[in-house]
């Protein structure tokens, strides 16, 4: 058998769509999902796309001279598709779906029919775009002035969040004159990672980000309510992914309080966890805070193996602000799953590379 890592880069590639009705040439293909109703349909996002990206990149000064080309062509012919998920009127922000015209629950019968479920741009997105690319000082500054723009207080405030955060002036997930204020910490810990990568100067908008993240962590409500803290990612390994990652490539300050916390927890949910690819999120967690742990035989994993892990989720009544509706928005009935073959392979290659580090350094 050819080496894990190299394996897991052959199967990245021969996923990556060579153009169809449902997926451009260059793009992961990706579904959208309920199994408690029956619904399935292939959803032409450029979220999975650019976070493969993302994380490729992020590998592959690890990777040999020929793996290295493999993630450069890789990345390339997914970033040719960036332009077509650009703002609608020009604007350097992004959107989940394709925007001119707006092709938001693509390749469906009923949502794409309904202007209520067309999303408008979004912090996520736009931030792993930005880091996969090379955009301009001057893009830079922009950015950070309409991220102010959409913060909590500015125009809109906050509702669906616990009562101690509503007056926090951090960043929400969503761009868009009349869209809902939303605080998620997986979206939040994403938006200051680029924030950070790009050593932009940080506001209060910035220190209520990296606030809200702590107390989330502190509070333990990443655990008690995973919903409440990230409606994008509501689930705890999750979390602990997204906030290690952006600790482990930092440390900022403000996130000093919960860095051991952080990994006490992630090895108790790892004893507990289940799910082969929770238990592969939670380890590369561990070891990008410093922690070994033991190996996890990624190379005999294989798609069966994918089944039932979800990385990204729409709340279908997240965006109601009725407490009633919210209460309910919290069901699995309402919950669309987002599942991408490809990104669960680079997420085995990622951890492959930090596992292959981590006994390099031990040495």
């Amino acid at each position: 058998m050819k080496q894990p890592l190299q394996f897991f880069l052959n199967q990245i590639e021969s996923l990556q769509s060579k153009g169809g009705p449902y997926f451009p040439e260059g793009i992961f293909p990706a579904y959208r999902q309920n199994e408690l109703i029956g619904y399935q349909r292939p959803d032409t996002t450029i979220f999975f796309s650019a976070i493969i990206c993302f994380t490729l990149k992020s590998i592959a000064l690890n990777a040999d001279a020929e793996q290295q080309k493999s993630i450069e062509k890789i990345c390339n012919d997914a970033i040719k598709n960036y332009p077509d998920f650009q703002n609608k009127d020009g604007l350097k922000t992004y959107n989940f779906w394709k925007t001119r015209p707006s092709r938001h629950f693509p390749n469906g019968f009923i949502f794409h029919r309904f202007e209520h479920f067309r999303i408008p741009d979004d912090v996520d997105d736009t931030a792993f775009i930005y880091l996969t690319t090379q955009p301009s000082p001057a893009e830079l500054i922009w950015l950070k002035e309409k991220l102010a723009l959409h913060a909590n207080g500015t125009k809109l405030n906050v509702r669906n969040t616990f009562e101690e955060y509503r007056e926090l002036k951090a960043y929400s997930t969503w761009f868009g004159k009349n869209m809902y204020v939303e605080f998620d910490i997986c979206v939040l810990s994403n938006l200051m990672y680029c924030i950070l990568h790009y050593n932009l100067p940080l506001n209060q908008h910035d220190e209520d980000s990296l606030h809200y993240i702590t107390s989330v962590i502190e509070t333990d409500r990443y655990i008690t309510a995973p919903f409440r803290c990230a409606h994008q990612y509501p689930r705890t390994p999750l979390i602990i992914y997204h906030v290690a990652r952006l600790i482990a490539a930092f440390d900022p300050d403000a996130l000093q309080p919960i860095k051991n916390k952080l990994i006490a927890d992630a090895k108790s949910i790892l004893l507990s966890s289940k799910n082969a690819m929770d238990k592969v999120i939670i380890s590369t967690s561990l070891m990008r805070l410093g922690v070994r742990t033991e190996r996890i035989a990624v190379e005999n994993l294989s798609k069966s193996d994918f089944k039932g892990f979800y990385f990204f989720i729409a709340g279908l009544l997240t965006a109601y602000e009725n407490p009633l509706l919210y209460k309910l928005a919290v069901s699995p009935l309402f919950h669309m799953h987002w599942i991408c073959e490809a990104h669960c392979w680079t997420l085995l290659a990622e951890y492959e590379t930090l596992w292959n580090n981590s006994i390099e350094e031990a040495c």
